[in-house]
């Protein structure tokens, strides 16, 4: 037996997940319901009935993304994820800035999300049995809830993901089949599709909730360490993720506005956004199923939360180990094999800025959600950009049998169209958040502040603790066990590489590492906030 398998214990559980469980854990940071019920009659009010369009053309970009973003992943096996991806194609400096700018951009998209979870599941309780539940319980509940799945081991939160978002997703079909076995309110139509109807003036608002409904789709990678065969299960569990969440939002949107008609779907969606979902599975299901929907808008949160934690905490003991973070953030559960310590810091994180929200009287959807998740989502949107021009430039540098489409033309296309993305959040962020110019001012400089302080760190550690810098990102030096599951995992097929000195002397040992989308706030007049996806939505 190899000292690294018998070491494995010590880490994190490898050859543990399929391709179904990372699709699981990807898919349900997405949360498609909460974007489907609490998003989507927004993106039907400013784009009429061509939103559909907007989530098939969000999914393709992200596609293309993923062809060298995948491509790369075969290459590269350190469990850095984005950051290590970024560090052999750009540089070290950027790659420590960008392993602070996941930090935000994961941390904001999971802690804002309590916010979203207090409401939900008071909206929920008010609209079944007319109780008044106050938010702040919920939320810390919450968190000690989501504190213990990402404490117990990987498997065990696959399954509770695979049972959550089969359920949330499971109700959507059910709206769906309702609404295609009666034929719709005046018959099926494809003009959701045509183009005098995508190429309309709110077309641009469209795309950008779009992409933010897609964010988290690339965490496949920081599963490497504990997937079985990661150079299939990854590649595959990517694609899978993108691919179902463009056509499966682009399908429930279209069935939506079938449900009551083209001619008379933006006006519903006008005068009751939040309640849009509701009122079509009631009428062409039952009220039973719009209470179903209720209950199980509370289980997509959990399951998008869930997630997120999960993945936050693998990005924090690689750091861990990288160096950069407190050593202690690298200590793994010697039972469950779950990185607990950073997953106690995680929650008390959240908590912090919970109970700081709370205390200011702050509320938990216009602005603890919406505040929150904004530099998030843009955070990991910029990350996309980065990894895309990475990728050219590392398949420079290296000998490689890969061909140009995967290694110059899609990177280049997909860094290209992420631009145009990014663009048109920063330009419509009003409409994510609902807030003062000089709110969304500070909320878009986080951004770069984070990852020019990441900048500053790095030139720090070259001076002061130049071995941590000089072995940042570094491969492992041997390739990782995959002795956990009975099956043969296949050898690494991608041809030998030799990369250029400047990337640093490999690492000792092998480096481990979820909105969803921002639920938005905005009418096509002003950007007010919209009701949370619950009762009231």
């Amino acid at each position: 037996m190899s000292s690294s398998t018998s070491d494995a214990p010590k880490g994190l559980r490898t050859g543990t997940l399929s391709t179904a469980d990372i699709s699981f854990f990807v898919v349900s940071a997405a949360a498609p319901l909460t974007v489907m019920a609490g998003v989507a009659p927004i993106a039907v009010v400013l784009g009429g009935i061509g939103a559909p369009a907007g989530y098939l053309l969000a999914g393709i970009t992200l596609a293309v993304f993923a062809v060298g973003f995948t491509t790369m992943s075969r290459h590269v096996k350190s469990a850095g994820a984005f950051y290590a991806y970024i560090t052999r194609g750009l540089g070290k400096p950027v790659g420590i800035a960008a392993a602070l700018l996941a930090m935000l951009g994961y941390n904001g998209m999971e802690i804002g999300v309590y916010g979203l979870l207090g409401t939900a599941t008071a909206d929920t309780a008010q609209a079944l049995w007319g109780v008044d539940v106050p938010w702040l319980p919920v939320s810390l509940a919450g968190l000690l809830l989501i504190w213990y799945g990402g404490f117990r081991s990987i498997d065990f939160g696959a399954k509770v993901l695979g049972v959550l978002l089969v359920a949330e997703t499971g109700i959507l079909v059910l709206l769906a089949g309702g609404v295609l076995l009666d034929g719709g309110a005046a018959g099926l139509s494809l003009a959701s599709f045509t183009p005098g109807n995508v190429l309309v003036p709110g077309s641009a608002a469209v795309l950008a909730f779009a992409f933010a409904a897609f964010t988290g789709f690339e965490s496949t990678v920081i599963y490497r360490r504990e997937a079985r065969d990661p150079n299939r299960t990854v590649p595959r569990a990517t694609y899978i993720a993108v691919t179902f969440l463009g056509l499966f939002y682009a399908f429930v949107v279209w069935t939506v506005i079938q449900a009551f008609g083209d001619d008379k779907v933006v006006q519903a969606a006008a005068d009751d956004p939040g309640g849009l979902f509701f009122a079509a599975i009631t009428t062409y299901v039952g009220a039973w199923a719009a209470d179903l929907m209720h209950l199980l808008i509370v289980t997509s949160v959990l399951a998008s939360l869930l997630a997120f934690h999960n993945a936050i905490n693998r990005y924090g003991l690689a750091l861990a180990e990288e160096g950069v973070l407190p050593k202690a953030l690298g200590r793994v559960h010697p039972r469950h094999r779950s990185p607990y310590v950073a997953g106690i810091l995680q929650t008390a994180l959240g908590a912090a800025v919970v109970l700081a929200f709370a205390a200011a009287g702050a509320d938990p959807y216009q602005q603890l959600l919406l505040w929150v998740n904004t530099p998030g989502m843009i955070g990991l949107m910029v990350l996309q950009l980065l990894a895309a021009l990475a990728v050219p430039l590392f398949f420079r540098r290296i000998s490689h049998d890969e061909g140009p489409l995967r290694t110059v033309v899609a990177p280049v296309t997909a860094f290209v169209l992420l631009a145009g993305a990014i663009t048109l959040v920063a330009l419509n962020v009003e409409l994510f958040t609902g807030a003062s110019a000089t709110v969304n001012t500070v909320l878009l400089a986080l951004v770069p502040a984070v990852f020019v302080l990441g900048l500053l760190l790095a030139f720090r550690l070259r001076r002061t603790r130049p071995e941590v810098y000089a072995n940042f990102a570094a491969e492992p030096e041997t390739a990782q066990p995959e002795t956990a599951q009975p099956e043969t995992v296949q050898p690494h097929t991608a041809a030998p590489e030799t990369e250029k000195p400047a990337e640093g002397a490999p690492s000792s040992c092998p480096h481990p590492t979820s909105s969803s989308s921002t639920p938005v706030s905005a009418s096509p007049s002003s950007p007010a906030p919209l009701p949370s996806p619950s009762a009231t939505d």
